[in-house]
């Protein structure tokens, strides 16, 4: 069995197993779920994308796929990062946007030991001694803003930001996978007129446009890891981030018109993978921010090369 497989089967069973709507429900009430941060590590998945573990970087990030079905309530991108930029897993370091002394919209940044704050110029520092303002996004999910009393400056040769937004782009599509089957369930359950609401044309319709959104979204995720390392792994992610956020729009809101009112409900699962969508879609550059970064890149590649270079970039990893 190949190493991705293996990791994302194995992953799999074991958020299926531990994050039930209770433990969402209790994450989002700000209650850390301790408990699941002991079994990841148990399972060394925080140790998946040092250099050390022989695991290839995007395998070690397809594992995020099963975290966005899962909705898991912990900080797992920024763990796993953080650990392979700090090249050690002994404490849990998230990470932030701001400057060497505060970032801002850290993922459980009340819980952290270390906050790894990446600047507008391409650096980064590490937090610590953190005084924290609590927040949360649209997802209830914690993203607060941190000072540090101590700093360090650190040198990671990587695109962190780049790095960040592929991420989302994983979770993401795995949560409209999720959100795909919770619509299918339900539309194949629940009656109406004595009869299977999936048998109605319109709700067919949804779920086709729902499955084609979701298939091109993974496609794009998948493309996306496959061209880390290369020379044109920043375009790669822009097409992704844009093309998956523009699927999150489709899936969510055609999910919660499949599920009528049921679907609005703090009692169904729905909203804990919608919710959680509509925030990572705009974390790491929205949609237009990666556009106009493929756009410029695309400008620039035209003006050197010619117009041919255009399709030859379009339909070739050359």
């Amino acid at each position: 069995m190949e190493t991705r497989t293996l990791l994302l089967d194995t992953a799999e069973k074991i958020f299926a197993d531990h994050c039930d709507k209770t433990l969402l429900d209790s994450a989002e009430a700000g209650r850390f779920p301790e408990g699941l941060l002991s079994v990841i590590r148990e399972g060394g998945f925080q140790q998946l994308a040092m250099t050390s573990s022989g695991v290839d970087l995007a395998d070690a990030l397809a594992v995020l796929k099963a975290a966005g079905r899962h909705a898991v309530p912990l900080p797992l991108a920024e763990i796993v990062l953080s650990n392979r930029w700090l090249d050690r897993d002994d404490a849990l370091v998230s990470i932030g946007t701001g400057d060497a002394e505060s970032a801002r919209g850290v993922p459980w940044g009340r819980r952290a030991d270390a906050v790894i704050s990446l600047t507008p110029d391409g650096s980064a520092c590490l937090l610590r001694d953190l005084t924290v303002t609590e927040g949360i996004n649209l997802a209830g999910e914690p993203r607060d803003s941190v000072r540090a009393a101590r700093s360090e400056r650190l040198d990671i040769s990587e695109d962190t930001h780049t790095l960040l937004a592929l991420s989302r782009v994983v979770m993401m599509a795995g949560g409209l996978e999720r959100a795909l089957e919770l619509s299918l369930a339900y539309v194949t359950e629940r009656e109406q007129f004595g009869r299977p609401i999936a048998r109605f044309q319109a709700i067919q319709h949804h779920m086709a446009v729902m499955a084609a959104e979701t298939a091109a979204a993974i496609r794009a995720a998948d493309a996306a890891l496959a061209g880390l390392g290369s020379d044109r792994s920043v375009e790669e992610v822009a097409v992704a981030k844009s093309r998956v956020g523009e699927a999150v729009g489709v899936v969510a809101e055609l999910a919660h018109q499949v599920h009528g009112a049921m679907g609005y409900t703090h009692e169904h699962r729905l909203h804990h993978t919608t919710r959680r969508l509509w925030s990572w879609r705009d974390e790491y550059g929205t949609e237009r921010h990666w556009q106009e970064r493929l756009g410029r890149r695309l400008t620039a590649l035209v003006a050197a090369e010619g117009p041919d270079a255009l399709w030859s970039f379009i339909a070739t990893r050359e």
